[in-house]
């Protein structure tokens, strides 16, 4: 159920969505921080922090990881099953890579797109690098490859007109669901 702001807010002011269900999960997660003790001190790249911590990968919502680098669900996505992929080496831009190294990349997005496919059978996929904050990179410093699953009609009136963006999917769900269809390909 969604309600209009209120006659004095600004004429763009969002609409309040209720959504009761979810406060369950809110609930869950601040019980998970308060347990889990102070918190640990970070590179300032959860891209690093994720490869530097295999044993965290299911709560990372990490997919796959090779020696070079891993494949994982963007927690802000644009679409279910957003996918990013980063080498385990921080670079800021593209070039700051060897050619080694960004052969290394490309294969990991190749394995991520075939997975993507595989696994979601979606009618396109958006594959696209933001280097740098002005083009749009939320972590500029360690550039990262963005996969975004799409089908036709899947920008409907809820993000044309409401500005809402509708993920039909818990990202833990989304995780088990690539994560088991990773296995399957990489055991037969």
């Amino acid at each position: 159920m969604t309600h209009d702001a209120p006659h004095d807010a600004p004429h763009d002011a969002p609409q309040t969505l209720f959504a009761p269900w979810r406060l369950e999960y809110l609930e869950a997660l601040e019980a998970k921080e308060k347990s889990a003790g102070p918190p640990a001190a970070g590179s300032g790249s959860f891209l690093l922090d994720s490869w530097r911590t295999p044993d965290h990968d299911e709560a990372n919502h990490v997919v796959a990881r090779t020696s070079h680098g891993l494949i994982l669900l963007n927690r802000y996505p644009y679409a279910g099953g957003h996918l990013l992929v980063a080498l385990g080496t921080p670079a800021p831009t593209l070039l700051d890579y060897s050619p080694d190294q960004r052969a290394e990349l490309w294969k990991l997005v190749d394995l991520a797109a075939e997975l993507m496919q595989r696994t979601l059978e979606p009618q396109g996929i958006n594959i696209g690098i933001n280097q740098g904050r002005a083009a749009g990179a939320g972590v500029p410093q360690h550039l990262h490859v963005h996969l975004v699953p799409r089908w036709n009609g899947d920008s409907n009136f809820m993000s044309a007109v409401g500005n809402i963006r509708v993920i039909p999917s818990s990202l833990e769900a989304m995780t088990q669901r690539f994560r088991e269809r990773w296995t399957q390909t990489t055991t037969n």
